[in-house]
């Protein structure tokens, strides 16, 4: 019963859900079964999910065969997928007034038809949103209104060429996404390319929708920046319309947006363009500060570590401590204490207050690899800065047992093991001695996989 479906789905319930799932089960519309309603609170309890001990709180004895526990858990478990999709349903506003729409319709109440249909019309048309979902719930309205008009008078087919044109437009504001979502992942995975109806559909949108419709003309924008990254043109403008233009999506979608924006301006980053950290510190603020950044309230602590990063290449020491402190309970907990003394101590090595850097990270168990190694990094070059020769030397040793213990591959372990190896010639270099110092200059410049260049460089020279 641990790993039940019902219980999972149960255990992801916050407890005011739990509280309002039970009033669901309580509704004799619903439900009409007690003992339903008494394995809901069994459940909630947080009881020991055994089969002895469930059937002695249904049945009082737990000589009842397992198929008639099943079959409660059964009537239970579907009463609670029909609770979270009600709750999922109702939490659309626009798609429970469509319902209505239709049953009044159906009903042949004319007034109240009206009635809601201008309501709709009026939600709509106020409606920030210009999104796939607006223009199929404004295809609704018009298909519906069609159906009525089309009863009193059959020659009557505005609303009908209405539906069709916001059904043009949902489908390729929708297929526009979907688009941009298939080249993002062609940009990272080897993947093929149907481009025969891609440059159909692009070349539609362009003549037809990207003057009048907002969604259209940000999609045709990323999906250029992503096909075509060497033109800046099309990021820019793309980024121009995004910060203009979020309103017309809802979060989720904007959301996506903001990464793709942010991916590329990474992947110009990690072609040495330095002057992105300024353009993607210009999408992390206000991505930021309206909530798109963040997934359910939960900031992801790699964007956390994104965002310090490109604060201090930027020099803004003093916004980046404001974030490091103002976004750290929205980190996930198990992380939180962990990425917020890292990337403080981050920003105390970038003021050069590098006793400050030792005691952060001392204070935080570093569970994630990369964190790890990234940590090692800087208590590296903060050992070096201090002039702690002996302590770096230990610290190297232990560094590269870390790095084969845990078995780190691909690109993290070529960059890791060459932070190593330069940091030891460094740590035994003759700085006297200019043929040593331009040969370990010259290794370092050309050397494809070192995340610290710029450090090993600013002390060779």
């Amino acid at each position: 019963m641990e790993k039940s479906q019902l219980r999972q789905l149960i255990f992801s319930f916050s407890v005011a859900e739990k509280k309002e799932a039970r009033k669901f089960l309580e509704s004799p519309y619903f439900n009409q079964r007690r003992d339903v309603l008494l394995l809901f609170d069994w459940f909630c309890a947080g009881e020991t999910p055994e089969k002895a001990a469930a059937k002695r709180h249904l049945f009082g004895a737990n000589t009842v065969t397992d198929q008639e526990l099943r079959l409660r858990m059964t009537y239970l478990h579907r009463l609670l997928e029909r609770y979270i999709a009600q709750k999922e349903m109702e939490s659309e506003d626009l798609a429970t007034r469509l319902y209505l729409l239709s049953a009044y319709r159906k009903r042949g109440l004319a007034p109240q038809f009206e009635r809601a249909r201008k309501n709709l019309a009026k939600a709509l048309e106020i409606s920030p949103l210009r999104d796939a979902p607006y223009y199929d719930a404004l295809y609704e309205l018009h298909w519906e209104t069609h159906q009525r008009s089309h009863v009193l008078n059959p020659t009557e087919l505005e609303h009908l060429r209405s539906a069709s044109f916001a059904a043009d437009a949902a489908y390729l504001t929708l297929k526009l996404r979907l688009i941009c979502l298939l080249t993002a992942h062609q940009m990272l995975y080897i993947a093929d390319s149907d481009s025969a109806w891609e440059a159909e559909v692009i070349d539609f949108a362009e003549k037809n929708f990207a003057q009048t419709h907002p969604a259209v003309a940000v999609y045709l924008h990323c999906y250029r920046m992503m096909r075509y990254p060497e033109d800046e043109r099309h990021f820019q403008q793309f980024k121009q319309l995004l910060l203009g233009d979020s309103g017309i999506f809802s979060r989720e979608e904007i959301h996506g947006l903001f990464i793709w924006a942010a991916n590329y301006c990474v992947r110009r980053l990690n072609k040495g363009e330095k002057r992105y950290f300024q353009e993607v510190l210009d999408l992390y603020k206000p991505g930021l500060e309206s909530g798109y950044l963040l997934e359910n309230g939960v900031l992801p602590r790699f964007t956390y570590h994104n965002v310090v990063a490109a604060g201090l290449q930027t020099g803004d020491h003093e916004w980046v401590s404001y974030f490091i402190h103002q976004y750290k309970n929205s980190l996930e907990k198990p992380y939180r204490e962990s990425a917020f003394s890292f990337n403080l101590a981050r920003l105390e090595f970038a003021r050069k207050n590098y006793g400050a850097v030792l005691d952060l990270l001392q204070k935080a168990n570093y569970r994630d690899i990369l964190v790890n190694l990234a940590t090692k990094t800087l208590l590296l070059k903060t050992y070096y800065e201090l002039d702690e020769l002996d302590l770096l030397q230990s610290h190297l040793d232990a560094m590269y047992n870390y790095i084969t213990r845990k078995r780190v591959i691909g690109y993290h372990r070529a960059n890791y093991l060459n932070i190593i190896r330069y940091a030891s010639r460094l740590l035994s270099l003759q700085f006297s001695n200019k043929t040593e110092l331009e040969k370990l200059r010259n290794a370092v410049e050309k050397e494809e996989h070192l995340s610290e260049k710029e450090w090993f460089l600013g002390h060779l020279d």
